[in-house]
């Protein structure tokens, strides 16, 4: 490597560091926002989470798994059945027919437990790499980086990367942090993404790490016209969300549940 790209690589990699350091303070709360008690819960959330929200799919797959909790249940689940559970996800019967899959996959080859290995986890049905480090990070602790579209638009915005490619963009920011970063950094990139760096229109000027983004000014740079873009519990109006989910961080996903619960 040339000294000068040596040198542009440690200055992006102290620039990006120091945005997970401002976005770990801003959101010391972030969390996996599927719910899960075990990996076979959060492997099945994570397939049915294409193309719809996490918040109806929690809505689903408390449902999914009250009437099928384990690999054998859905392996033996009568698909039509499945189907008429997991239609509000939208592509219902493609992911039906990837749930029965997996489980059953599930089922022949590990005994009805989910893999711990990404080696293992790429080769089930409907499952990627995406989805592989979810589960890794999130349910066996092992350091993973989850590239989905909150995460490369923010990768790119931030100068991580270039490519549109998941798998690229998984390896460039690799190149940036530490292991045992990724987890955590992947969710805080995605509350960020969801929040405040949004696709079509980011609240630059109410943006905590504004002065480290070299995409700054590609969105609303007026602070009061920003604060109105905000999402979720920076949005305002929820003000109380916000102070409950930063004086009980260890109960986020449990407030964040509650939250969603209420009604309006």
């Amino acid at each position: 490597m040339a000294i000068a790209e040596a040198g542009s690589l440690l200055a992006l990699k102290r620039r990006a560091r120091k945005i997970n350091r401002v976005l770990a303070e801003k959101y010391p709360y972030a969390h996996a926002e599927l719910d899960f008690t075990n990996p076979f819960e959060l492997v099945v959330a994570t397939v049915l989470s294409a193309q719809t929200t996490d918040v109806l799919v929690n809505q689903v797959t408390k449902i999914l798994f009250a009437r099928y909790p384990n690999a054998r249940a859905m392996a033996e689940a009568d698909p039509a059945e499945l189907e008429a559970i997991l239609q509000p996800t939208g592509f219902f019967r493609a992911k039906a027919r990837n749930v029965l899959a997996l489980s059953t996959r599930l089922v022949d080859e590990y005994d009805g437990e989910v893999p711990g290995r990404l080696e293992d986890l790429v080769t089930l049905p409907g499952v990627g790499r995406k989805t592989a480090n979810v589960v890794l990070g999130n349910a066996f602790g092992v350091p993973g980086i989850t590239v989905d579209t909150h995460f490369g638009r923010l990768a790119r915005r931030f100068g991580w990367t270039t490519s549109d490619d998941p798998v690229k963009i998984e390896f460039d920011v690799a190149e940036l942090f530490e292991p045992r970063d990724w987890t955590m950094l992947s969710h805080r990139v995605v509350f960020h993404g969801r929040r405040v760096c949004h696709s079509r229109k980011p609240a630059c000027g109410a943006c905590p790490v504004a002065s480290l983004c070299p995409s700054y000014g590609e969105g609303e740079t007026d602070p009061v016209k920003a604060a109105k873009l905000l999402k979720y519990e920076l949005a305002p109006g929820n003000e109380e969300l916000l102070e409950k989910l930063l004086a009980e961080t260890h109960r986020a996903a449990e407030i964040r549940m509650e939250s969603q619960r209420r009604p309006g």
